[in-house]
C-alpha cells in the first residue's frame, strides 16, 4: 500500500537540497517532473512549470485546479543551519522552502496521485483534477503561473497550497508598488536658494501616512498603504533637487488597483506617482461557493490574508489552503512539521473526495 506521507517527506527533502529560488527552480523541477514521471502521472512542463492532468478528463465536467510553487526566496542571514540540508528532529523537517510552500506542494501532489488512484479504482469523481507546481510565485514572475495557466484546460476553482494551518483563506490583499517623485531646485545649503525637494514632498508624504480608505472588508479589513523606502539628497551642503519614494499598497476586495491609484494621484499636490504594476488584485471566492461550504462542513474557519499568491493571476474562483503557518515563511530555520503534512493529507481527502459543484 501507498505510504503517501513518506513520498512527500523524501521527496520534500530532495527538494530542499537543491537552490531553488524565484527564475532558478530547473534543478527541482527536474527532480519533480522525473518523481511525477516515475509514478506514472504523465507530467506536462512549461518554463520550469510542471503540471498533470487527471487521465480521465472530460470536457464537460467542472474542473479543480491542485496548485503551490515550487521556487523559494533566498535565505536570510540568520540562518544558524544550512537551508539546503533537510534535517527531521523530532516532528519537524527543517529547509529552506519547506514551510512555503514545500508542505502543500507534497501535499496536494500526494491528494492528486490518491485521486487518481481511487478512480482508477472505478471511484468516479463528478469533477476534473489538475495538479500544478508553479515557478516564480515568490516574485510573481511572467514566467510562473502566468505562463502555465493559458496552456490549461479551462479551470472552474482552485486551492492553492500556501501555509495558512489548514483553515482557508477565502480572499486575499492585493498589491500594487508606486513609486512616488518630487522635484525641486539644487542650490547651495548655506545660502537661501535652491527649491528642496524633500519640503516639497513633505505634506504628500503626510497625507500618504495618515488617509484611511473608506471600505472595509469584513475577511481583510481595510486597504493598507506604506511608504516603505525615501531616496533623497548627495551631501549635507547642497539643497536636494529630487526625491524618490516607494509605496507599497496592499488592496482589500473592495477596490481595484487601477482605482486607488488614480484616487492617489488626485491627492498629490506636489508628487508625481507611476505604478509599476496593477496586475496583482485582492482576490476573493464567494462564501456560498461548494469548496468554502465544505470547508465549514469539516469544521474550518474562513479567513481573510493578508499575504499574496499566485491566486491574484487567477480569474476563477480559488481558495488558500495548506498545512504550515504563514509566519514562518520567509524565516530563519524554516521548518514544516510532518504532523502538518498528515493532517493536509486528512483534510484535502475529506474535502475533495466529497466534493460536488457545477459548472
Amino acid at each position: 500500500m501507498t505510504n503517501y506521507l513518506d513520498d512527500a517527506v523524501r521527496l520534500l527533502s530532495r527538494l530542499i537540497s537543491v537552490p531553488r529560488v524565484s527564475r532558478e527552480e530547473a534543478e527541482a523541477a527536474n527532480i519533480l517532473e522525473g518523481q511525477m514521471t516515475e509514478w506514472g502521472l504523465k507530467p506536462r512542463r512549461e518554463g520550469n512549470n510542471i503540471w498533470a492532468v487527471c487521465p480521465d478528463f472530460n470536457d464537460e465536467r467542472p474542473t479543480l485546479l491542485l496548485n503551490a510553487h515550487i521556487d523559494t526566496v533566498k535565505a536570510v542571514s540568520t540562518w544558524t543551519r544550512d537551508p539546503h540540508a533537510p534535517a527531521i528532529e523530532g516532528d519537524r523537517l527543517y529547509g529552506l522552502g519547506s514551510n512555503d510552500c514545500g508542505g502543500g506542494l507534497m501535499a496536494l501532489l500526494m491528494t492528486y496521485r490518491r485521486m487518481v488512484a481511487d478512480n482508477n479504482n472505478n471511484n468516479e469523481r463528478a469533477y476534473n483534477i489538475i495538479y500544478l507546481a508553479s515557478a516564480e510565485e515568490e516574485i510573481g514572475g511572467k514566467d510562473g503561473i502566468a505562463r502555465a495557466l493559458p496552456l490549461l484546460p479551462k479551470i472552474d476553482a482552485a486551492v492553492v497550497g500556501e501555509p495558512t494551518g489548514m483553515q482557508p483563506a477565502t480572499a486575499e490583499k492585493g498589491l500594487m508598488v508606486i513609486d512616488g517623485y518630487a522635484t525641486g531646485v539644487s542650490g547651495h545649503a548655506a545660502r537661501n536658494e535652491g527649491v528642496n525637494a524633500i519640503y516639497e514632498a513633505l505634506d504628500d508624504l503626510v497625507w500618504l501616512r495618515d488617509y484611511r480608505f473608506e471600505r472595509v472588508s469584513p475577511l481583510l479589513g481595510p486597504t493598507k498603504m506604506t511608504v516603505t523606502v525615501v531616496q533623497s539628497g548627495t551631501q549635507h551642503n547642497v539643497v536636494p533637487d529630487s526625491l524618490h519614494f516607494v509605496l507599497d499598497v496592499r488592496t482589500n476586495e473592495l477596490y481595484k488597483n487601477e482605482e486607488v491609484f488614480d484616487f492617489l494621484q488626485q491627492q498629490m499636490k506636489k508628487c508625481r506617482l507611476e505604478a509599476r504594476s496593477f496586475r496583482l488584485h485582492s482576490s476573493s471566492i464567494d462564501g456560498s461557493h461548494p469548496l468554502v461550504e465544505r470547508c465549514r462542513e469539516l469544521g474550518l474557519t474562513p479567513f481573510g490574508s493578508p499575504t499574496l499568491s499566485d491566486q491574484a493571476l487567477m480569474p476563477f474562483p480559488s481558495l488558500k489552503l495548506g498545512p504550515g503557518e504563514s509566519s514562518r515563511s520567509h524565516s530563519a530555520d524554516e521548518f514544516i512539521c510532518i504532523s502538518e503534512i498528515q493532517s493536509a493529507l486528512d483534510i484535502y481527502w475529506k474535502l475533495f473526495a466529497s466534493l460536488e459543484f457545477k459548472v
